[in-house]
């Protein structure tokens, strides 16, 4: 039976004015990086104007926007690393090595992401400064690792759920052991839902704030760090403010546009087609 021909039209108006409504403060952000400051602050707000590169010179020069930017390439890559290192295995050994604790230990995981996170904050912040990691890549690497943790290892046990046992069975009866078994079968078969909760990692990690603000400044700040910058007590720089968040979210959209069709595959992902 075909859609009538009304309520097709009542859907793609719906679906328009949805992707309007989502993709509008994107939009208005570009826009207001492009302005001068009394533009951005303007009354009514400026729809037509001159476009200028002032503010990005200005972040790029006198902020070190590089120094931001290759922070949080390193702790969004270093952390995602660090926690496949630990994910995988965990995820492969709670599959396929089933207790009855298991159920319970995922869901212990996944119920620590409910805890808002400044409820964590004072013990963290006060290991991080007697360890002397407190404003240094590696504390904070260490501490987006634990953060996305959960959601890695609640992604990976979901994909490995997939395989079928079969499979593993008759490398079994090959005579594969458990590392080849791993190396050999699992990791192959998985390669998709651990691409997809990689990128997945290192989009969590480059966004994330609070701990950025909290635990870094100077020497580790991120980019979350260069835009809370433009905020200070004189008032809110809004152009260059819209500039550095263009910088900083520039790069994941390019990743999430280019790695789309592994991201879709990895959560469509299961060895049997």
């Amino acid at each position: 039976m075909k859609t009538p021909l009304h309520w097709l039209a009542v859907r793609t108006v719906v679906a328009w004015v949805t992707t309007l409504v989502l993709v509008f403060p994107l939009l208005w952000l570009v826009m207001t990086a492009f302005k001068t400051e009394l533009q951005a602050i303007a009354t009514p707000p400026l729809l037509l104007f001159k476009p200028t590169l002032e503010n990005f010179v200005t972040v790029n020069a006198q902020s070190d926007y590089l120094r931001y930017a290759r922070n949080s390439l390193v702790t969004s890559l270093g952390s995602t690393l660090l926690g496949l290192l630990i994910a995988v295995p965990a995820a492969y050994s709670m599959v396929f090595f089933r207790t009855r604790r298991t159920r319970d230990v995922l869901m212990w995981m996944l119920s620590t992401k409910m805890m808002p996170a400044v409820g964590a904050l004072v013990p963290i912040y006060l290991v991080a400064k007697f360890t002397g990691l407190l404003d240094s890549l590696i504390g904070l690497t260490a501490v987006f690792t634990l953060t996305n943790l959960p959601i890695m290892v609640w992604l990976l046990y979901t994909y490995f759920k997939d395989i079928p046992n079969e499979i593993l069975e008759a490398a079994r009866m090959d005579g594969a052991s458990v590392w080849k078994e791993f190396r050999h079968v699992i990791l192959p078969l998985g390669v998709g839902g651990i691409t997809s909760t990689a990128l997945l990692a290192i989009v969590l990690s480059w966004n994330e704030s609070f701990w950025s603000l909290n635990l870094a400044s100077f020497k580790a700040g991120t980019l979350s760090t260069l835009i809370a910058s433009y905020s200070s007590p004189e008032g809110l720089f809004w152009a260059k403010l819209s500039a550095a968040s263009v910088l900083a979210i520039a790069p994941i959209i390019v990743l999430g546009w280019f790695s789309q069709k592994q991201l879709v595959a990895g959560l469509t992902f299961g060895a049997v087609k």
